[in-house]
């Protein structure tokens, strides 16, 4: 980026420094005036590694028992970001005894003594939210046996951040930093005495982030399901907090919280999880169905087209497709290339899925989880249906270049079931073809059929097309069509290599078949997942071929082995360990 943009970057260091620094000036505050029903979900279990000394956070994985956090020395600004936002409170918060409500109070006051005066990396806008709600929302869990002066100095921190956040939360980026920002304050003035007239201009800028940011779909500009999550429930979490506090919710807002929900419903697959697009996991378990349940809006998108991803469901069966163009400029710098690209989940068990993002294991394994081929979809002679720009000088991340711009789509009825149909030109100005594909999911939600073409359609894109089969001396342009399964998934390839048997954990048995025109393997794939301190071996189906003339198609499907009863009693469950490897 510019040396302009690098300014700007250390402008706003200094000017948060400058206010974190002014508002230790700040009277005060002495109590709640009210104080918001804690709404966070921590992990059991995650509490429990905590006070064990297993600091976990973006990734990267501290052991230092017995070792104050702030004492650690920290690997990189994620894993920083992760513990001054303190949302790790929420976890001590779920486990809830004396052990864990005594290292949250070990932990807050030294914060408080260490950077309490302005200092340190956690006075960011976004970080302060989040780090403000946190406090706000456990305040009786850390308060309990603190004499008065603890108290007194934990108000006046409360106090400080405040007033430093009604100062500096426009300076966020759009987004979610900016509705933590803005969230965090409005938390503080409706809860702590002599702040009150701090709510109502946040209120305000919320109700306009709202009408800015969340499109009539009822998505974001970074097509990011698990941060659209995010966004819903801070916003669920300050209406919930304006209306106990006898207060008006503006109807921007409202609106907002209207159309999201739908949306991701959209976005759920039936285990609850969110679908893995963009940047964005899974979410953590219940999140979601706890998130729209206290939203109360029970709507649903009647053509199941959300935010740029279709939706296809049946029986126990969901799929979700990234119908759309990706995110663009700056939204696109989690962006991933996987136009056409599609999850399938059957019950609670994914069967087919993307690599997800790799952003938690260092910048290679990133860049790699956004190319086309750590999706479920074609990739045609080596190339992504969109290429990564130059990196940022300030972020290091990339913007998502040369991407497709005409994604036309159709959802209809099918004889037997629900059809899906799209196409993108992500390849037509290196190659001259059109990727195409349909996908039908029976009305039982037993059996999909899929078809993937590759098109040279207007006369341009022929002679584009025969340049390049020159070049390739009329050997064909390779393509692969790939299918990423989940780690749980047992595969198998089947009846003299024409077909892939999958076992779930639940008991269900998947076939996957092909038209017999390409090459079928079965090959190492890796599952990139939040929370754990590598990637984990997967399997991936590969359909491999080449292109010879102006159309080229491609049919397979997936279905249950015959065998397989129509409901099954799914009562396996995964706890997640005590640290995830």
């Amino acid at each position: 980026m510019s040396t302009r943009y690098g300014f700007s970057e250390r402008k706003a260091r200094f000017l948060n420094r400058w206010h974190a620094a002014r508002a230790t000036r700040a009277k005060a505050a002495t109590a709640f005036v009210s104080a918001p029903e804690p709404r966070t979900i921590g992990s059991f279990a995650k509490g429990r590694q905590l006070v064990a000394g297993n600091y976990l956070f973006a990734g990267a994985l501290i052991e230092a028992p017995e070792t104050v956090i702030w004492d650690v020395d920290m690997p990189d600004r994620a894993f920083e970001d992760a513990v001054h936002g303190f949302a790790w409170m929420d976890d001590l918060a779920a486990v809830g005894d004396l052990s864990t409500r005594t290292v949250g109070q070990t932990w807050l006051w030294g914060w408080i003594d260490r950077y309490g005066r302005g200092r340190g990396p956690g006075w960011t806008p976004d970080l302060t939210g989040r780090r403000l709600i946190r406090w706000i929302n456990h305040a009786l869990f850390v308060l309990r046996g603190q004499e008065a002066d603890q108290a007194e100095r934990f108000y006046r921190s409360l106090a400080q951040q405040t007033e430093f956040l009604s100062k500096r939360w426009h300076a966020a980026p759009p987004g979610l930093s900016r509705f933590e920002a803005l969230t965090g304050l409005i938390y503080a003035g409706l809860s702590l005495e002599g702040k009150e007239a701090l709510a109502p201009p946040a209120v305000t800028a919320l109700a306009r982030e709202c009408a800015d940011q969340i499109d009539e779909q009822g998505g974001l500009p970074t097509r990011n399901p698990e941060e659209l999550l995010e966004v819903f429930t801070l916003l669920t979490w300050a209406a919930a907090a304006l209306t106990e506090t006898g207060h008006d919710v503006p109807q921007p807002h409202l609106s907002a919280i209207e159309r999201i929900a739908p949306t991701l419903r959209t976005l759920r697959h039936s285990d609850g999880s969110l679908a893995r697009f963009h940047g964005g996991g899974r979410g953590q378990e219940g999140w979601l169905d706890h998130a729209l349940a206290a939203s109360g809006i029970r709507t649903r998108q009647p053509d199941g087209l959300s935010m740029g991803y279709a939706r296809l469901s049946a029986g126990r069966t969901s799929v979700i497709i990234d119908a759309a163009t990706p995110p663009e400029a700056i939204a696109s710098h989690n962006a991933h290339a996987s136009t056409l690209a599609f999850e399938l989940t059957s019950g609670r068990r994914p069967l087919i899925v993307n690599c997800g993002s790799g952003i938690s294991f260092g910048a290679d394994w990133r860049r790699a989880g956004r190319a086309t081929p750590s999706h479920s979809v074609l990739s045609l002679d080596g190339y992504s249906s969109a290429r990564l720009g130059d990196a940022d000088r300030i972020t290091a991340r990339e913007a998502l270049i040369d991407a497709p711009d005409h994604v036309p789509i159709e959802v209809s009825h099918a004889p037997d079931g629900l059809r899906f149909q799209g196409g993108h030109n992500g390849y037509v100005g290196t190659h001259g073809l059109t990727h195409a594909r349909q996908l039908e999911l029976t009305f039982d939600g037993r059996g999909m059929a899929g078809e993937d073409m590759l098109l040279a359609l207007e006369d341009s894109e022929k002679r584009l097309f025969d340049k390049v089969m020159d070049a390739k001396r009329l050997a064909g342009v390779p393509f692969d069509i790939r299918f990423h399964l989940h780690p749980e998934v047992d595969a198998a390839i089947d009846m003299g290599g024409a077909a892939v048997s999958m076992a779930l954990k639940s008991g269900e048995i998947w076939v996957f078949r092909h038209d017999g025109t390409q090459t079928l393997t079965l090959e190492p794939s890796v599952y990139l997942e939040k929370g754990r301190l590598k990637p984990r071996a997967a399997e991936q189906i590969v359909l491999t071929g080449r292109a010879m003339d102006y159309a080229t198609r491609v049919r397979w499907s997936l279905s249950k082995a015959q065998e397989t009863a129509m409901g099954i009693r799914d009562l396996n469950r995964d706890e997640p360990g005590e640290i995830y490897e």
